[in-house]
């Protein structure tokens, strides 16, 4: 009876696993290959990131705060293109496509701020070119998003559905009589 129960999990399983494919979720290769653009775009960025010197914009006024927000701006940016590349090679880890869109999120907030201090105490063309070089990452960021929906999506229906039939077994083990009331 267990190994039946086993094979209508795995069943169910891959009923959940085909009707999410079905229903348009991205196959791995098509994430695969958004995930190494992420990483290649992350790598693009970070000769960009080298020429800004917010420690010199102190003497123009600017806020302290912009040399910490490079520094950080340059390891996110270095860790986006680590974790892309990680995930390229099992990108079925909801939580860790969840952190890696949460940090390309944090990383593009925070250096729009750090891009202000750039065009005001630097080089405004240069803040432009970073802003223009960023915004061209969006198409990639928008398809890890929906990819990261479909899959908690599909999860979300395979648990659904395990539940379900774990539901079912309960209430069939339920109903039958004891082996004690037998004898």
């Amino acid at each position: 009876m267990t190994i039946a129960r086993y094979g209508a999990l795995v069943l169910f399983g891959l009923v959940g696993s085909l009707a999410a494919q079905q229903a348009g979720m991205q196959n791995e290769w098509d994430i695969h290959k958004t995930l190494t653009a992420i990483a290649l775009h992350a790598d693009r960025l970070v000769p960009f990131l080298d020429q800004i010197h917010p420690e010199s914009w102190t003497q123009a006024g600017a806020p302290a705060a912009y040399t910490q927000q490079a520094k950080t701006c340059q390891n996110e940016i270095r860790g986006i293109a680590q974790s892309a590349r990680e995930l390229s090679r099992n990108p079925e880890k909801l939580t860790d496509e969840m952190k890696l869109l949460f940090r390309i999120r944090t990383f593009e907030t925070l250096l729009a701020s750090l891009g202000e201090g750039l065009r005001k105490y630097q080089n405004p063309p240069m803040a432009d070119m970073l802003s223009s070089a960023v915004a061209e990452n969006s198409p990639n960021r928008e398809r890890l998003q929906e990819y990261v929906m479909e899959l908690a999506i599909a999860r979300e229906q395979e648990f659904r559905v395990a539940d379900q039939e774990a539901q079912r077994c309960r209430e069939s083990i339920s109903r039958r009589p004891s082996t004690q009331e037998k004898h």
